[in-house]
């Protein structure tokens, strides 16, 4: 359905090339709604579009933007207000131009509510000054760059206050100290960002059509919603035109710091994947001069709901070739911010922390590609939350998820790669055939299905791995195991916990996620239990084993609970019976295993005490 509502419309009508054509002096003025314009939009010099209550402008041009005219469109947002906080920013407009199509953006564009329809200037501060100031709006300049790609490179680019930044390319900005406490509409009922109370005007011609931007291999580009409407970012990212240049996946800035200085910042990129919805919490570090993490902060982000990127949203993506990406007009819908309508900007303190599914559907969504959403199912795959704290304390969120459609290997747009493989230490999922870590992976749900997880480390690291929670319909009663191939231990990471301490590397292959604990049945196809056996006698404080078919017995390792190989024996012979003194371990259970000299092996768990 396509509805339109324009109210208290002056001087308004169809010029001989526009579709929508607002004349001097002329004004739309849209409440609670949205406006649909099959192409063009003509601002003449005075004439304005008033986009209020989340009201949106949607328009159907096909290939690049049409817009023209001296005149502007006005559409509110709220970010964090904190003067030491980035948000990542895509404005939804541009420098009003007599020109036809798109035009660059910078924040002298940006003002303050005075009114419904009337705003004043943000004040742009000088290069020296740190922090912006809520009322009156005033902005420091110094916090605003773009981070661009081309030829191979990547770079962050001062911009400042110029008017530089392309259509469609993100920018940061930090919020302002303070309180303005003018409520120009109450935004369903959220004034002004209730508890920040900041507010952003955007105005200039607003964005429209086909616009590209820059990517290469293996960087990043800071892009985000370009549009004074929201936008589907699953059709962004699925889209054909785009899956050949980028990973598949969106990553979110999610920041929590007290200072300007980066040594003392505390932030990291959460990671959107549209192939099963789930959006993965960033892990927070702190950072060097040169940008790069050292120190995990022992906190996380918080979970939000991605799926319709909402105006002014700013995000990057990752290519995977040098190229472009396009936004399309196709994308856009009129989808209102909010947890339920799984549409959130990235601001602090405005997180979902759980997922809100109220329908199995989504209700009827007004958009521009013809969609019919009411035959689409609202919420995410089924999946498991599983985090890892190092050394008790920093904390790793990921995410598996499970889907019919999903392999092992790298499935684009179901598989979320790490924002960085560069950090310290690491918990991630292995994908088969990729070099990559990933910090959610998806696969088709299957009892015997086993997922190889890394960890690593530049230094000895304790880790300690649990499942979180299970959602979207996965049985919250299914067991979870991290399985240590080396020891053949299988761990409940369901009701209990993982820990193991690993010196410095990179362990690939020693430790696998698996949905079924197979430790009862070890062995029993490899040593006829007629001819030789295993056990501890506690009495005589002796692991033996009795061998009466004269095995030639290559090795025997002990380990404990937690992995550590206490006790190791190698070529132990043929003899019929074998003994080794455990009176120097503690009680508990440990996990014996044996090979011998033609590769049979056995493993058994074993009871020592006193």
């Amino acid at each position: 359905m396509r509805k339109t509502l324009l109210s208290l419309m002056f001087m308004v009508g169809l010029g001989s090339q526009a579709q929508l054509y607002v004349g001097t002096g002329g004004y739309v003025y849209s409440n609670d709604q949205y406006i649909f314009v099959t192409s063009q939009v003509e601002l003449n010099s005075g004439g304005n579009i008033f986009l209020r209550n989340q009201s949106q402008l949607l328009q159907g041009t096909t290939g690049v933007g049409q817009n023209t005219g001296l005149g502007t469109l006005s559409v509110f947002q709220e970010g964090t207000s904190d003067n030491f906080r980035y948000n990542y920013w895509c404005s939804p407009v541009g420098n009003p131009s007599a020109t036809v199509g798109n035009s660059n953006f910078g924040i002298t564009l940006l003002s303050s509510p005075t009114g419904l329809t009337s705003s004043a200037s943000a004040v742009v501060l000088p290069y020296g000054n740190y922090n912006g100031q809520a009322s009156p709006l005033s902005i420091a300049q110094r916090w605003i760059y773009k981070f661009s790609t081309s030829n191979q490179y990547a770079q962050w680019v001062f911009v400042g206050a110029a008017t530089n930044v392309q259509p469609g390319l993100g920018f940061t900005m930090k919020g302002t100290s303070g309180t303005d406490a003018f409520v120009a509409d109450t935004n369903e009922g959220v004034e002004n960002n209730a508890g920040n109370a900041q507010r952003y005007d955007f105005r200039g011609k607003p964005n429209d059509g086909n616009i590209t931007n820059a990517v290469s291999n293996n960087n990043f580009t800071l892009v985000g919603n370009p549009y004074p409407s929201g936008i589907d970012l699953n059709m962004f990212l699925l889209d054909p035109a785009n899956s050949g240049v980028i990973n598949g996946q969106a990553y979110f800035w999610e920041q929590t710091s007290t200072t300007h200085f980066i040594t003392d910042y505390d932030g990291g990129y959460g990671v959107y994947t549209p192939g099963t919805g789930i959006y993965t919490p960033a892990v927070f570090w702190n950072y060097d001069q040169a940008g790069g993490q050292e120190t995990n902060l022992g906190s996380s982000g918080s979970v939000y709901e991605r799926r319709f990127s909402p105006v002014g949203q700013g995000f990057m993506v990752l290519g995977t070739t040098n190229g472009t990406v396009v936004m399309k007009n196709q994308y856009r819908v009129f989808v209102k911010e909010s947890v339920a309508n799984q549409s959130e900007f990235e601001r602090i303190g405005n997180s979902s922390q759980a997922q809100i599914v109220e329908d199995e559907y989504y209700p009827e969504i007004p958009n521009v590609a013809g969609t019919d959403y009411t035959q689409i199912k609202k919420g995410t795959a089924p999946y498991l939350r599983i985090n890892a704290v190092y050394n008790d304390e920093a904390v790793r969120p990921t995410t598996m998820a499970f889907d019919d459609s999903a392999t092992q290997g790298y499935d684009y747009g179901f598989d979320g790669r790490s924002a960085t493989d560069a950090v310290p230490i690491s918990f991630y999922y292995v994908v088969d055939g990729m070099p990559y870590e990933y910090a959610s992976t998806a696969f088709k749900f299957g009892i015997d299905e086993k997922v190889p997880v890394g960890f690593r480390c530049s230094e000895t690291t304790k880790f300690t791995v649990k499942v979180q929670g299970a959602y979207s319909g996965f049985d919250d009663m299914q067991m979870v195991y991290v399985h240590d191939k080396e020891t053949g231990i299988y761990y409940d990471i369901k009701n209990n916990s993982f820990e193991v301490t690993l010196p410095a590397g990179d362990n690939r292959a020693r430790f696998e996620i698996t949905f079924k604990n197979t430790d009862e049945v070890l062995g029993e196809n490899v040593l006829d239990p007629n001819v030789f056996e295993l056990y501890q006698n506690n009495e005589g404080n002796m692991l033996t084993v009795l061998n009466s078919a004269n095995n030639d017995i290559a090795k025997i390792d002990l380990y404990d609970v937690t992995g550590k190989l206490v006790i190791s024996k190698e070529n132990l012979g043929r003899s019929e019976k074998i003994e080794i003194p455990t009176s120097n371990l503690s009680d508990g259970v440990y996990i014996v295993k044996l090979a011998t000299a033609d590769a049979l092996e056995v493993s058994k768990k074993v009871s020592i005490y006193r």
